[in-house]
């Protein structure tokens, strides 16, 4: 170690900053990243310090045709940034570094360390290994070594945590690469998953999101098919827990047990996020999606039947390769069945490494930008369609924290319904925390979100808000997030609908 960096190691804490990519599994492990670091002494960076840290961090994401391309650009963007501070280093993990390993310091050779998805648990000492030998240290697991949920972790939220059930894919989609990173299906013990949950609870935890690349799968590692019906059954029972959320599950393990317990365990909130991806049987069978749009309606309509007043959302890509114009119809008539609250929507592009990239007939990109346009107006019409249904409801809504960008114009708050609806309401006349709820009566619609322009009817102080409001005076103190030890818990809060579903592969 060099004079300068001792010096520096001596006068001050070492700073981080991670940047992540991607879709939840990412935004979790990031959450890791950030503990581990924090566990090693490391202090999260000031908001803004855009690469002005000790160590930067990227978790990266590889299932877009230009990842690598956005990667390399902001690796090239620090590289002068490096050369004039004396001791940063540079460390790049995530899917991307999963698929190209060695290839990461042969075209940026000022990256200090390259690990992947499946040893994380690894990023301190792989920091200090490099500090040290002065080379660059990759180290790429071929299969998980800990399981995320094990890892300490810098959580974001006081209110609102992620819970990782299952890790990896035993899916085959002919456009995703993710179970090649990730690997095989591994699912987590039931009771750990609980006393997981139990113990984010008694940190004043309110709302949790099941997560899982395919997270109604859970079960099928340890034989038993309604594992996830009876899991969030089990979710039911834990007092204080007023939420429960999951992401993202697949219509091939749909099965009716999860409907019934969805609909009978009142904590389970009416929001379902099921990715579609397309309406054409034929587009279906080339995905190797082993459903057909029959099914996947058919799914719907328990889901309503069971819950009227359930929020279907969806992902949907739009151009896939060989897709004609009759299989585009197919779509837009299942999106004009089905009527989700949102659907999120996808050109086609090339995921290096998937079998899709090499298909033939690939879409030329006007002909995909038309029909995404076509789409996204039909949906949008449904959604304000959908939206103006709530007009008139009574809803408790639990106020979130960095949701409403114009709040503090508009003198509102901003929260999320049961159904994940985000809601805008009159900040009333008491002190309201993220993390209480508010009971509004919504007075107008727009595609993507709801008012209450009048006073609430009644606000309730929660829990979770005492957390937040610790949590916020402590770090008035000291600039750190919530912080758990071994063994780590705890996620941050649940990423609004619109940005929620990442590599889209479920």
């Amino acid at each position: 170690m060099t004079s300068a960096v001792q010096d520096h190691a001596v006068s001050s804490p070492k700073t981080y900053e991670v940047r992540t990519y991607g879709c939840q599994m990412n935004v979790h492990d990031s959450e890791r990243l950030s503990g581990l670091l924090e566990g090693a002494g490391y202090v999260r960076a000031p908001e803004g310090a855009d690469g002005d840290a000790d160590v930067v961090v990227f978790n990266t994401c590889a299932v877009r045709e230009n990842a690598d391309n956005k990667l390399y650009g902001n690796l090239g963007r620090l590289a002068p940034m490096k050369t004039k501070r004396p001791g940063m280093q540079i460390a790049v993990g995530g899917c991307l570094a999963q698929k190209d390993r060695d290839t990461i310091v042969q075209r940026a050779p000022w990256v200090d360390v390259v690990f992947g998805t499946h040893n994380i648990g690894k990023l301190p000492v792989l920091l200090e290994r490099a500090r040290i030998q002065e080379e660059a240290q990759i180290e790429i697991a071929e299969s998980l070594e800990a399981f995320p949920s094990t890892l300490p972790t810098r959580r974001e939220s006081a209110y609102a945590a992620w819970v990782s059930i299952s890790v990896g894919c035993n899916n085959t989609c002919t456009f995703c690469i993710v179970p090649a990173l990730r690997g095989k299906e591994k699912d987590r013990r039931t009771g750990d998953i609980l006393a997981e949950i139990e113990a984010l609870v008694a940190e004043g935890v309110s709302e949790i999101t099941l997560l899982g690349q395919n997270v109604n799968a859970y079960g099928s590692d340890i034989g038993d098919r309604e594992a996830f019906s009876k899991l969030l059954r089990a979710c039911g029972t834990i007092e204080g827990l007023e939420r429960v959320r999951f992401t993202s599950p697949h219509p091939r393990d749909f099965t009716d047990d999860v409907i019934a317990a969805m609909a009978e365990t009142p904590n389970v909130m009416p929001q379902l996020h099921m990715p579609m991806q397309s309406g054409s049987d034929t587009i279906l069978k080339a995905m190797r999606r082993s459903y057909r749009q029959e099914r996947f309606l058919g799914i719907i309509e328990k889901v309503r039947a069971a819950m009227p007043d359930a929020a279907i959302s969806t992902d949907i890509i739009v151009g896939f390769p060989g897709e004609t114009e009759e299989d585009f119809e197919q779509t837009m008539h299942a999106v004009r069945q089905a009527r989700f609250a949102n659907a999120f929507t996808f050109q086609y592009s090339k995921r290096p490494g998937t079998p899709a990239a090499d298909m033939e007939g690939q879409i030329p990109k006007e002909v995909v930008q038309e029909r995404y346009m076509r789409l996204s107006a039909l949906q949008e019409e449904i959604s304000w369609d959908e939206n103006k249904k709530q007009v008139g409801r009574t809803l408790e809504i639990m106020v979130a924290e960095g949701e409403g960008r114009k709040d503090g114009a508009t003198h509102r708050l901003s929260g999320r319904a049961p159904d994940n609806r985000l809601v805008h309401f009159t900040k009333p006349d008491e002190d309201v925390r993220p993390g209480d709820v508010v009971t509004v009566e919504i007075t107008y619609a727009a595609p993507h979100h709801l008012l209450a322009e009048g006073a609430p009817l009644a606000v309730r102080r929660t829990r979770s808000g005492d957390a937040w409001e610790k949590r916020t005076a402590a770090e008035a103190a000291k600039p750190a997030g919530v912080m758990l030890g071994l063994p780590g818990i705890g996620a941050p809060a649940p990423l609004p609908v619109a940005s929620a579903p990442g590599c889209g592969c479920d």
